[in-house]
């Protein structure tokens, strides 16, 4: 690894982490997006996964403990300082019926995650720099699986429109923005049908691969 390697910093949840939907276990490190991303970037760059399943933007979940993506960014920038780009894929977890939040509520709880990211200069090696990605939508498959219960109702609905909102936010912001959704091929497991598939965490990573470079 170089001395004056690139930090990236991956915060997310469930399909960050690689969370493995047809076996209920994790991808191994050749199979998780943020491992190939490492591979294919090269030593240019240091890749940091911070996923965690079930984690929401801004959301403290009433269940579990400790999935509220914004009390812990700040910690997590710190300890990983210092950064050259910080990329947020959240979202997916906001949608589930018990938050009762709106696709704009979801997308402000990404707003104040980029803001929060932008405001803690002291994580930063230069300027702030932050790409924000909607995630995947959840499909229609989800409701007759074992997760209908933990989601519950109106999360296909709500995870479609996220892609847009937050679009909205990060040019308001000045942040990077990617559309996972629109990558050609990219799909849920049929498990379950809200975590990437096998042959999606590739996908993904190699367009993070041909933007990175252009954005870090």
């Amino acid at each position: 690894m170089s001395t004056s390697s690139k930090t990236i910093v991956c915060f997310g949840d469930s399909n960050t982490h690689g969370y493995n939907s047809s076996n209920l276990g994790r991808f191994s490190e050749k199979e998780r997006w943020t491992c190939i991303l490492a591979d294919l970037l090269g030593p240019d760059y240091l890749i940091r996964e911070e996923g965690l399943s079930g984690r929401t933007t801004s959301f403290d979940d009433p269940l579990f403990e400790g999935l509220c993506g914004l009390s812990y960014l700040y910690p997590c920038m710190l300890t990983h300082e210092p950064l050259d780009l910080l990329i947020i894929m959240l979202g997916t977890n906001d949608v589930k019926e018990r938050f009762s939040a709106t696709p704009g509520n979801i997308a402000k709880g990404m707003e104040r995650l980029a803001i929060k990211a932008l405001r803690t200069t002291e994580a930063w090696r230069s300027e702030p720099n932050v790409l924000i990605i909607a995630p995947p939508p959840i499909e229609e498959g989800y409701y007759h699986t074992s997760v209908s219960a933990e989601m519950g109702k109106g999360c296909v609905e709500k995870s479609r429109a996220l892609a847009p909102l937050y679009h909205e936010v990060a040019s308001r912001l000045g942040c990077h923005f990617l559309d996972a959704g629109s990558i050609p091929g990219i799909e849920m497991y049929p498990y379950d049908y809200m975590h990437l598939s096998l042959d999606s965490h590739t996908l993904l990573a190699k367009e993070l691969a041909r933007l990175i470079p252009t954005i870090c």
